[in-house]
């Protein structure tokens, strides 16, 4: 196993909802860390934590954001994190995994299946050893009492589901990985 962790320069959380059920409105975290366990040659026994700070949503709109960041979505002063903490992991195909887990919004937790897929490994003396991977997910809002319902002629502004995808890249900590192999 090695120790590994995000790089924050190489990856997205992205999300998105449908807006009065005619298109999708695209949000972002800027504020992502992960730290994982990972052996490239038995992905199934990885494990992975990841932390994201709500109050970094964007979405190109800040009367949005700050809307989202009030106590009609995320609560950000009160719930300052979104965090995922993996349970297992399950090959589902060549470079395909499911990796189930808890997440957590607003102090609630479900469970949750990321359907993720490996997009390659890399060792450079300068980039260091990094693996890419990027999942996707649906939630639904209300399940973590993200439940404002605003209906504007009989729809909701904010679909109930939300769609969300990461992609990233992470970076074995070597020193970590030296004094463990020691």
């Amino acid at each position: 196993m090695g120790d590994w962790q995000l790089d924050p320069y190489h990856t997205q959380v992205e999300f998105s909802a449908r807006h009065l059920g005619m298109m999708n409105v695209r949000g972002r975290f800027e504020d992502v860390s992960a730290v994982a366990d990972i052996d490239p040659d038995n992905p199934e026994t990885a494990s992975v934590e990841i932390t994201i700070q709500t109050v970094s949503v964007k979405t190109n709109n800040p009367a949005r954001d700050n809307d989202l960041r009030s106590s009609s979505f995320l609560e950000v002063e009160k719930y300052p994190v979104i965090t995922f903490k993996s349970t297992g992991v399950q090959a589902t195909g060549d470079n395909q995994f499911d990796l189930n887990g808890d997440l957590t919004i607003k102090g609630t937790t479900h469970p949750v299946t990321l359907h993720v897929t490996r997009y390659g490994e890399f060792n450079d003396p300068m980039m260091g050893h990094r693996i890419a991977y990027g999942a996707q997910t649906s939630i639904k809002r209300h399940d973590y009492g993200v439940a404002a319902n605003f209906v504007l002629d009989g729809r909701l502004v904010v679909s109930e589901e939300i769609q969300i995808e990461i992609e990233g890249e992470l970076v074995e900590q070597k020193e970590t990985a030296d004094v463990a192999a020691s």
